[in-house]
């Protein structure tokens, strides 16, 4: 355990905080839970969690069964024999029920336990059972960190098995006691209807857990929200968020396979509403409201973002899904709508925060691999849904934008940046040569692949050679199978440490049963 709160420098600071109210918020008015009426009581009905945590601040989360107030007591202890109180938040039925906060003027480096418990709107006297979560603040000073990322959660149809242990991924990461988690994207499958059994090839079956909305496609804000309701049904999720801050991003199944503003699904008999703009609207309400991801008042429904984690580490967020042009060949020899994923204003913001930047690590987490080919017409493997577009010439279409980024990083003089992605369901390392690309006005980078944490098994995708990515070390299928279901194994997560003296980056890629596949040890350029 680290330092302990000074619980009256802490009050004092926090004063000002909307969040913070003086002693007594749960005592004068409200009565305890064994005074509660348990036939009365709600229900927290999908845990806690926590995310975007920094040095001084991170959000909660939770969710009643019933219109509610969210109560929310801090300590540095489990015990909670001295918790600092704060004012009730609302849940109400216009966000399902859900409701987070954020928590300010946190001490660095700093264990917090949060308490929540939920009192029913109409009855002062009904409190639900209280349910305890955990995160660290981030240090303000240089001490060793480690965090985890993967993506691609509940997909191809491969829900959650009880009887097979449910989604265990989640339960091998939490072992490794990480700081934080990036999921990556595909974070839910909302196009992803589920079967109650699928036979697999040595005859057995995968049962699925069910619920109405995962019977279908979501349409719906309420079906939409069900997918994200389903995956916290996992006890292995549940106790992961507890105690580990989660930092989403997202991609393209939160909404429909594959989409962007162009999406066609006229011919998708499963869709009764057609139009992917509203779909896309509730798919990112559902997704805000139903994670602990940060409020950005200037554009409410933002993604990409910058969370910096101590003196060692900054993460950007990038959204290659929300800006795009429409998918297809993406030859353009300029950038322009059609071109673009990122989008002009998330470009400028890229550059901006890289370049003030003074961490010593700049880890971008990108929803999508830089020049694996991922194509959107995979039958007649035609049309680029990612950045690459598959000709191995110099960048045209979408690749247009990260040549600009590259070279912008090397004009700049920007240091130690990493990639980290998901979205293609198997695990890799590709180191990018100028000297082998076809564009080079860049400085040599990685790019650690991995994922999927519990969802259907690929790959592996071929490389296009714009950007000289070199596979140094890759796990797929290797007998040509596709869709292979979590009991075969093939689920990764990575993890990264940095090291608190030497700042070198050690980054692992493992499996679901907690085997080291691949191993990089990455150590800084440090200018002056």
């Amino acid at each position: 355990m680290s330092k302990k709160f000074n619980r009256r420098s802490f009050l004092k600071s926090s004063a000002a905080s909307s969040l913070v109210l003086g002693s007594g918020v749960l005592g004068s008015g409200l009565a305890m839970p064994s005074l509660s009426r348990a036939g009365t009581r709600p229900v927290v009905t999908h845990g806690v969690q926590s995310g975007d945590v920094s040095v001084d601040r991170g959000m909660i989360w939770s969710r009643a069964d019933r219109a509610a107030k969210m109560h929310v007591e801090l300590d540095t202890s489990d015990g909670f024999a001295d918790p600092l109180r704060l004012a009730p938040t609302d849940a109400l039925p216009q966000s399902d029920f859900a409701a987070k906060r954020l928590l300010e003027n946190l001490p660095s480096d700093q264990e917090v336990f949060y308490r929540i418990t939920f009192e029913d709107l109409h009855d002062v006297n009904a409190l639900s059972e209280p349910v305890v979560g955990h995160f660290r603040t981030a240090p303000a000073s240089r001490r060793s960190i480690r965090f985890a990322w993967s993506g691609d959660t509940a997909g191809q149809g491969w829900g959650i098995d009880v009887s097979r242990g449910g989604m265990k991924t989640y339960a091998t990461m939490q072992k490794h006691q990480p700081d934080f988690f990036i999921h990556s994207g595909d974070t839910v499958y909302s196009d992803g209807p589920m079967k109650p059994e699928v036979e697999l090839p040595d005859g057995s079956l995968w049962k699925n857990l069910i619920t109405p909305e995962k019977s279908k496609v979501a349409e719906t804000l309420q079906e939409f929200r069900g997918q994200w309701k389903y995956n916290l049904l996992d006890e292995n999720l549940r106790n992961f968020n507890a105690q580990v801050p989660t930092f989403f991003q997202w991609d393209d199944h939160e909404v429909v396979n594959n989409w962007s503003g162009a999406k066609d699904l006229s011919g998708d008999d499963r869709y009764t509403e057609k139009n992917v703009a509203l779909l896309a609207a509730r798919a990112g309400r559902a997704f805000h409201e139903m994670t602990p991801i940060s409020y950005n008042p200037a554009e409410p429904g933002r993604v990409y973002r910058r969370i910096g984690y101590g003196p060692m580490v900054d993460v950007f967020f990038l959204d290659l899904r929300s800006y795009r042009g429409p998918n297809g060949e993406s030859m353009e020899n300029e950038i322009n709508a059609a071109s673009q994923l990122l989008g002009a204003a998330q470009m400028r913001w890229l550059k901006r925060e890289l370049a003030s930047s003074k961490a010593t690590w700049k880890i971008i987490a990108c929803d999508m691999p830089i020049g694996l080919i991922v194509w959107d017409n995979w039958k007649e493997k035609s049309g680029a849904e990612a950045v690459a577009n598959g000709d191995n010439g110099a960048p045209k279409g979408r690749e247009l934008e990260f040549a600009d980024l590259l070279r912008f990083i090397k004009a700049a003089d920007i240091e130690n940046v990493v990639w980290l992605t998901a979205d293609v369901h198997y695990t890799a390392a590709h180191y990018y040569d100028p000297n082998a690309a076809q564009f080079q006005e860049f400085n040599g980078f990685w790019e650690f692949v991995t994922g999927p944490i519990h969802a259907g098994t690929f790959g592996p995708n071929g490389l296009d050679g714009t950007f000289g990515p070199q596979v140094k070390f890759v796990k797929a299928p290797e007998d040509g199978r596709a869709n292979l279901s979590p009991a075969e194994g093939l689920q990764f997560f990575g993890l990264v440490d940095v090291d608190g003296v030497s700042e070198e980056l050690t980054v692992r890629l493992m499996d679901s049963a907690d085997n080291e596949l691949y191993r990089q040890v990455l150590s800084p350029v440090k200018r002056g």
